[in-house]
């Protein structure tokens, strides 16, 4: 009898871990390219089927080749999808609703949704933070505290991320902490 129940544990707790790989597998897998190199994400569909979706999109249609980074704060995060070089900014598509009520933090080598102070702005900025961000994460409590949308994470080339984080940056067309040299995304490639 214990045989038979310990035979039944096992089979069930396989088919639950075959269960969990195959919904991680679900998930799109991207690769950022950039003139610093290879970024790798995995994207969170179930949580963020709206970002998901977005960011998919413009990668498909190769709005993220050729955009720069155009924000980075070292010990906080890397922003783009917005800019072409000299500052040049891209004609988004409409804004998303925000999902950042999924249950996902803004944790170091996560990939967010970038907006401005309108709760449901975010079009095709990202960032991904280079430290645990807790402010940037859904609080209760209306419009300033709603947070940022995380839709995804850094499986591999978090090297590539700190060594963009770590660019010098200065003022430039009015922005602030703006890389002194591009760091441009060269290309964006769903690979899963």
């Amino acid at each position: 009898m214990l045989k038979r129940f310990v035979c039944v544990l096992i089979m069930g707790l396989c088919l639950a871990g075959s269960a969990f790989a195959a919904e991680a597998a679900k998930n799109p897998t991207l690769v950022l390219e950039t003139s610093l190199g290879k970024v790798t994400f995995e994207l969170f569909q179930k949580e963020a089927p709206i970002s998901v979706k977005n960011f998919l999109d413009y990668a498909k249609s190769g709005f993220y080749n050729g955009t720069i980074f155009h924000r980075v704060i070292q010990g906080f995060m890397i922003q783009g999808g917005g800019f072409a070089p000299g500052l040049t900014m891209k004609q988004p598509k409409a804004p998303i609703k925000n999902e950042a009520a999924n249950g996902l933090k803004n944790e170091r080598g996560t990939l967010a949704m970038a907006r401005t102070n309108a709760v449901d702005s975010a079009s095709s900025q990202f960032f991904i933070n280079v430290a645990n961000n807790a402010p940037l994460n859904h609080q209760e409590g209306g419009p300033q505290v709603y947070g940022y949308a995380v839709f995804g994470k850094v499986i591999a080339g978090m090297d590539v991320v700190d060594k963009i984080a770590a660019t010098q940056t200065g003022m430039q067309k009015g922005f602030s902490d703006v890389p002194l040299t591009d760091v441009v995304i060269k290309s964006v490639k769903i690979v899963k």
